[in-house]
């Protein structure tokens, strides 16, 4: 829902400050519907239900994979392409992957937003109304910002969401914001007074060349800078940070890059690396085979380093890590 547009409906009205309040505790609770909300008078639901939708966003397909995760794909109001994603994990997790951003201005060579035309950041209205979506079908209690988009590009609003996220069911401790490496979002971070939401770099390369070659946006804000910014914010949350490598083969999954990752992963207590088996998109890239990943994975840990292979959720309806495109966009 369009909160501001809630807010100045009822100013006019003449509602009293309360009554926001209450729309948005039955949109949390999972609502569906003005008529759902029996503490606002008749009149005011009625009036409500006639001049704001109940989302800032239209829902224009869905698919639901074999392993149960479901994608959503919206409109905003102006016509820009989101995609959303609800995973479900045997243990009853249910956690959502949110986009910041339709498209992505950053254009990393392994993910399909990337290939997207940019279009803007999302309004936190746009961010909490995928949440909310989902929703309405079950009780969520997890969230990573690890769709489309680059969350730190959109902060003040990826932060003005996730302030309303525990109202959803939705901790900041359940709470992962994805940076490319994003240096002034990460010093934000640090420095914020309020919870602490977990952070993940996404990192994909042990050296600067490959890395520049995989995120252009390297070239920006160099491995070591990005790294130093991550040791910063660990420091002061108190937080391990959490480093996704997605495994390409022949391109960073060699033994000696694993060494390499483990040496520049400095100290031990800062970094947990997750390592991401690739899911198919247009690049060229293929994925490594599971006994690369394995030998990845071992010469990490056997130098201290914690590490652990992400189970892929959602591919067959191209929902899994780094799929996330609307192909006509």
């Amino acid at each position: 829902m369009d909160l501001d547009r809630l807010d100045t409906l009822l100013a006019e009205r003449g509602e009293p400050a309360f009554r926001a309040r209450q729309v948005w505790e039955w949109l949390a609770r999972g609502a569906a519907s003005y008529e759902e909300m029996t503490n606002l008078p008749a009149a005011l639901r009625e009036a409500l239900a006639a001049e704001l939708a109940l989302s800032s966003l239209a829902v224009e397909a869905e698919a639901l994979a074999r392993d149960g995760t479901e994608k959503a794909l919206f409109h905003t109001a102006d016509g820009r392409p989101i995609e959303a994603v609800l995973m479900r994990y045997r243990d009853g997790r249910r956690s959502l992957c949110l986009s910041s951003q339709s498209g992505c201005p950053l254009t990393c060579t392994f993910c399909a937003t990337g290939t997207m035309r940019f279009g803007r950041n999302l309004t936190a209205s746009e961010i909490l109304d995928q949440a909310l979506h989902f929703r309405r079908k079950e009780a969520v209690d997890h969230a990573v910002f690890m769709g489309m988009g680059e969350p730190l590009l959109n902060l003040d609003n990826v932060l003005a969401a996730c302030d309303r996220l525990p109202d959803v069911g939705i901790h900041p401790s359940s709470t992962t914001i994805s940076t490319v490496g994003w240096i002034p979002g990460i010093e934000r971070l640090t420095q914020r007074d309020g919870p602490t939401i977990r952070l993940a770099l996404s990192l994909h390369a042990p050296d600067d060349a490959l890395r520049s070659e995989l995120m252009p946006v390297n070239d920006r804000y160099p491995l070591a800078d990005v790294l130093d910014a991550c040791r910063a914010w660990s420091a002061a949350r108190r937080r391990k940070v959490y480093v996704e490598y997605l495994m390409l083969a022949g391109v960073n999954d060699r033994y000696e890059q694993a060494v390499q990752l483990a040496a520049i992963l400095t100290p031990q207590n800062t970094f947990k690396v997750n390592l991401i088996p690739y899911n198919p998109t247009d690049s060229p890239y293929e994925g490594s085979g599971r006994d690369a990943i394995d030998a990845f994975r071992a010469a990490l840990t056997e130098r201290g380093v914690p590490a652990t292979v992400r189970l892929t959720r959602g591919r067959d309806i191209d929902a899994a890590c780094g799929q996330l495109a609307v192909k006509a966009a």
